[in-house]
């Protein structure tokens, strides 16, 4: 069964906090450092853990936005009675400042190392807490650190950074945070207010499009698009202070950068949708995923993870993608269809086996690439250039040598999300040697280090294999300006990636949709991806702009390079021919490293710290794996609190 996430991890923002009493003219509270517990009392031992009370002290003026997230029921213990909660069965918001919890709804684990059981309350009934205490120690008391008069002063009216306001809106292109104050958002620099305009010229288009599917009459058909309406229909129905950047403007934003380019349906044909079937998901998931998926169709919205969510039509949505991505696939290998772009959703690369993870229900590429090979394809070669490993179509296929898996991502060392992928990794069993992984080091990798490690490790690789179909797992959050990827992939650089691979199959190229969370970014970058296609049916590893693809000079960063020199010197036991490439590389690191350009790292410190203006949705852990988006503060804005007579 599909589980609720009800303490999914959340931003504690300055313009939410509230005192943790509620009510005029109570003792102002203090918290318990071990369970977060708000306690009236100033010394003593806490009432729910036991443990020792202290004072907030100055911490009132240290407030910080901390990002949390709970996924197996348990805070971590650097954590604990700090982070902020909100049920998602709930629209309770969520109160309190730093040291504090506060919270309505409930929650229905406890952490054995301090934190909190929560039952349909607020953290503790601090009403029943005695009211009148002895004070031992100078400055206990919240007023005697706040308020320097010696004679007694109301403090009913007071709150520690209630009226501490950050009106903020969030930008319609790429979900990032921008204070009220800022016209262009600090991340993609899109007007405040714009959105999606476009759909419908694509939509009433739909109806003139040529229909291409087996038991069509039709000629070969050069392009085709996999697309239905319905899988919009799959969204985070819970509101919640951020927007999700998985959403249904991706694909509006995709098909109306098609119509505008006048590739649809001009030069494409469109692939009836359909529902994959239970049969075949069970070649690639287990049961209990399957049902589990199915499941929510029964329920309003529910939540696999924190961040991968379901409605009502979600099992639907991915059906028909899953449905899409098999139909692309049985085409092309039979010869009715040349290439073709699935502009599908939700993505799919994150399902495993027997987990949906990272927005992603069932895996589409792993059901594209088992319906190529049902259609005739004895190889089937799966390149992932989403920003994030694909660590469920690597778990699909580990063992299977007849499935070819590369992967370019970011990785950092394990602590960029999955944290799956590293060189290492290169398949179990018989399929040694067929999980090839390119994990790059840092973030802000552009298109030179992409394309030298297509040049040196992706096309050599896949000559010698020589599959019967490639299929791109294609996320565009990679793409300069996605603000979970924060790399500097651009158009471009996706088009040339996709005209260096048009060879490696004679042409037959399946591209599916992953993740991508700009919608400028991946509108461009798809309609680029889609053109290669179209070209390349008459003239072969081409470029947009007319001129080839081996004439591209590509000159790596120095982490680069040594990215693609670590993968080279472990798949080389798996894949001979690349023992030449990797010495000649090792000649030029030695002897011309000055050729090599520098490292890039301060330029995208710069653009990270261009993410400022508060903090961002939960989900931001799953691009960087950090507890704090430290760049969002570093040029935050100067707000007052009031009643602290200090600024932050």
């Amino acid at each position: 069964m599909c589980r609720f996430e009800p303490h999914i991890g959340y931003f504690l923002m300055a313009s939410d906090m509230k005192p943790l009493n509620g009510q005029k003219g109570e003792t102002p509270s203090h918290v318990v450092e071990n369970c977060g517990v708000s306690d009236q009392a100033c010394h003593g031992k806490c009432q729910n853990c036991g443990s020792d009370v202290k004072p907030f002290c100055a911490e009132v003026n240290a407030i910080s936005s901390l990002i949390g997230s709970h996924t197996d029921g348990k805070a971590s213990k650097e954590n604990c009675g700090v982070c902020g909660f909100v049920d998602v069965r709930t629209d309770a918001l969520v109160e309190g400042i730093k040291g504090s919890v506060a919270r309505s709804g409930h929650v229905e684990s406890a952490d054995p190392d301090g934190c909190l059981t929560v039952e349909n309350g607020s953290c503790m009934a601090v009403d029943d807490l005695q009211q009148e205490f002895e004070i031992e120690q100078a400055g206990g008391t919240l007023e005697d650190l706040f308020f320097s008069d010696d004679e007694e002063e109301d403090d009913s009216d007071w709150e520690p950074a209630g009226s501490l306001v950050v009106n903020r809106w969030f930008c319609l292109n790429c979900t990032m945070p921008n204070v009220d104050e800022i016209t262009y958002c600090l991340n993609c620099h899109e007007l405040k207010g714009s959105g999606v305009s476009g759909y419908d010229a694509f939509k009433t288009q739909i109806a003139q499009a040529a229909l291409v599917s087996p038991d069509t009459e039709l000629p070969p058909v050069s392009t085709a698009i996999g697309f239905d309406e319905r899988m919009l229909l799959h969204s985070e129905l819970d509101v919640k202070p951020n927007p999700h950047p998985e959403r249904p403007d991706r694909l509006r934003a995709i098909a109306a950068s098609l119509a505008a380019a006048g590739i649809f349906p001009s030069k494409c044909a469109l692939v009836p949708p359909r529902e994959i079937t239970k049969e075949e998901l069970l070649m690639v998931h287990t049961p209990d995923h399957i049902e589990s998926v199915e499941q929510t169709k029964n329920m309003l919205y529910s939540y696999f993870t924190s961040d991968t969510y379901a409605n009502g039509h979600s099992a639907c949505a991915a059906k028909l993608a899953a449905g899409l991505c098999a139909d692309l696939a049985s085409l092309i290998v039979s010869g009715r269809v040349h290439n073709g772009f699935a502009m599908v959703r939700p993505p799919g690369h994150h399902a495993g086996v027997k987990q949906a993870m990272g927005f992603c229900l069932h895996n589409n590429a792993a059901v594209a690439a088992l319906a190529a090979k049902r259609a005739g394809a004895k190889k089937v070669l799966i390149v992932d250039w989403d920003v994030h490993h694909g660590n469920g179509t690597q778990e699909i296929f580990e063992g299977d040598k007849s499935v070819l898996y590369i992967s370019l991502h970011r990785h950092e060392y394990g602590n960029f999300y999955p944290g799956t992928g590293a060189a290492h990794e290169v398949g179990i069993l018989d399929g040694q040697g067929f999980s090839v992984n390119i994990p790059w080091s840092r973030g802000g990798v552009g298109d030179n280090d992409y394309i030298f490690a297509f040049q040196n490790v992706v096309l050599p690789i896949a000559e010698e294999f020589a599959p019967d179909i490639t299929i791109v797992s294609s996320g565009f959050d990679a793409a300069r300006g996605d603000p979970l990827g924060c790399c500097d992939v651009t158009p471009m650089g996706y088009s040339i990636m996709t005209s260096l691979l048009t060879a490696c199959s004679g042409g037959r190229l399946l591209v599916i949709l992953e993740g991508g969370y700009n919608l400028r970014a991946i509108s461009s970058s798809a309609t680029e991806v889609v053109k290669v296609c179209i070209i390349s049916n008459n003239s072969s590893n081409v470029l947009v702009g007319g001129s080839s693809s081996s004439d591209v000079a590509t000159v790596p960063s120095k982490e680069g390079l040594k990215t693609v020199l670590q993968v080279l010197k472990i798949q080389q036991q798996f894949w001979p021919v690349l023992g030449p490439t990797y010495a000649s590389l090792q000649a030029q690191q030695a002897q011309q490293g000055s050729v090599f350009s520098k490292s890039t790292n301060k330029g995208n410190e710069l653009k990270k710290r261009k993410h400022s203006g508060g903090p961002g949705p939960f989900w931001w852990k799953f691009g960087s794996k950090r507890l704090l988006y430290r760049a969002l503060y570093e040029d935050r804005p100067l707000r007052k609190i009031k009643g602290s007579g200090e600024e932050k």
